[in-house]
């Protein structure tokens, strides 16, 4: 631990908070690059004691809804996306409905039909009723837009989406696990600005060897976010960065330039195979691209 973080703790008092977390299943949002399955390893390497979580990249939330914190700010810049998180909070019946009202056109059109009906009205005006609709229906939650124009084009998915019921029951259970949490629609580095010593922001943007496709990936900044991150643990915040790690069952260590002695830890998470790899190989087997994520840590 740095001696800004030592100092902190010699004169300043905040609530222990637990170092492990229990794994929670329940995913609200299909998102793939979703974190919920290594939340409870990446949990495990957070400091023992902090103020307030950020969470400055919040994609589908999945370290957030582990971690269930205490007091949180949670932010993205994909106004759909932020506007599903709003509504969690502040009208969770509306939500409920936004999804099965999409979720019943599939017993007049079908499944692919009903999709087709949802992603068009997306495309047409993007916003949030439709999109968790889409989340939770196109193929492996790959949130894929064409670079030219913005336009979502992942196709349906082959499994079928889930009932209106089962969906409510998570909104109730996610409502509940997030009721610390303030949600902004906001770039990283104003959410991160607002970051004080002693509290702990959590960062997994889109990676810069594999995600292109991906929402808000052609206009990330990795220089900017490290800049960011430096000036937070220049001030005494805890950072976290998730990053590319190693493909291909750990035979490529993915090339990322960071700054020397910016971070004190670096670990690897083991994440599987690769949901988006498996969506640009048409399904193919994925034998040989077993993926670890490495975790960054400024302490």
């Amino acid at each position: 631990m740095g001696q800004v973080q030592r100092d902190f703790f010699e004169t300043e008092e905040l609530k222990p908070l637990p170092l492990k977390s229990k794994a929670f299943k329940s995913q609200l949002l299909k998102w793939v690059g979703n974190k919920q399955k290594q939340a409870e390893d990446i949990i495990s390497y957070f400091p023992e004691r902090y103020g307030t979580y950020f969470e400055p990249f919040l994609g589908s939330g999945g370290v957030l809804g582990t971690l269930n914190p205490t007091k949180a700010i949670a932010s993205d810049v994909f106004p759909p996306l932020v506007e599903i998180w709003t509504a969690l909070h502040s009208d969770k019946e509306s939500l409920k409905k936004w999804y099965q009202d999409r979720h019943e056109l599939i017993a007049v059109l079908g499944k692919k039909e009903a999709y087709k009906k949802v992603l068009d009205s997306y495309n047409s005006t993007p916003n949030g009723a439709d999109l968790v609709f889409i989340l939770r229906s196109c193929y492996g939650g790959v949130v894929r837009f064409r670079k030219k124009d913005g336009f979502m084009s992942t196709p349906c998915g082959a499994h079928n989406p889930m009932p209106p019921e089962k969906f409510s029951q998570r909104v109730d259970l996610w409502s509940e696990r997030t009721k610390g949490v303030e949600f902004f629609l906001c770039d990283f580095e104003e959410s991160m600005d607002k970051a004080k010593r002693g509290d702990l922001v959590y960062c997994d943007p889109p990676y810069v060897d594999s995600q292109a496709i991906l929402y808000g990936a052609q206009s990330f900044s990795l220089s900017r976010l490290l800049k960011k991150i430096d000036e937070c643990k220049r001030r005494g915040v805890y950072v976290a960065l998730s990053i590319d790690g190693t493909k291909f069952s750990g035979k490529k260590l993915c090339d990322v330039d960071v700054p020397e002695g910016l971070f004190e830890q670096e670990v690897f998470i083991n994440v599987g195979r690769s949901m988006l790899k498996r969506f640009q190989m048409d399904g193919k087997s994925l034998e040989g691209h077993l993926v670890t994520d490495r975790l960054l840590l400024t302490y």
